[in-house]
């Protein structure tokens, strides 16, 4: 929701944006092929489990490759969740010379987290029941926090640390602010 909203002012300022989400990759990957390898992504997704990083790195560098200018504001959304895809998309950022980066980590309670996953209403299997969002919750907080410290830790980076609990204009507000 937040990096829409983001994605969504930047354009309202003039700015052109490459807006990279992991998840809509792979949604749209096992959608579009039958392959083995469709199969066993879609497999994976509806277990709850993060892929390996070597999937998510492939997609999203692929896309950046095809599409980055060198003009636009990139969004990465739901990059990485994993720490060994962390220096991968640092030497991304290095390679294309990308001079400012901020990183969000929007902040919620585990409560918050099942109320909102629970109402997305998408259908997804990694949604459906209390059981496989705590799991999500479990391996977010084994794999994911590493990752939000290894960011917190770069030089070059600018980190923000956003409470994620009020509502949605709220939350975007205080994340324009930091970027200004």
């Amino acid at each position: 929701t937040q990096a829409l909203e983001l994605k969504k002012h930047l354009e309202s300022t003039g700015k052109k944006v490459l807006y990279i989400e992991t998840g809509a990759l792979f949604r749209q990957f096992v959608e579009s092929n039958d392959s083995f390898a469709a199969k066993r992504t879609s497999e994976v997704i509806n277990s709850g489990q993060l892929m390996p990083a070597f999937f998510p790195v492939y997609l999203w560098a692929h896309e950046l490759i095809r599409n980055y200018t060198g003009t636009e504001d990139i969004i990465f959304d739901g990059v990485a969740r994993i720490l060994d895809e962390a220096p991968i998309i640092a030497s991304a950022i290095e390679f294309f010379k990308i001079d400012k980066t901020f990183v969000f980590h929007i902040a919620i309670t585990d409560e918050s987290a099942i109320t909102r996953l629970q109402s997305r209403g998408q259908g997804r299997a990694d949604d459906a029941s209390i059981t496989k969002i705590k799991e999500r919750l479990a391996l977010y907080q084994k794999d994911t926090v590493p990752v939000i410290d290894y960011f917190k830790k770069r030089e070059h980076v600018q980190f923000f640390e956003i409470d994620g609990e009020p509502e949605v204009a709220a939350v975007t507000s205080e994340i324009i602010k930091a970027l200004a």
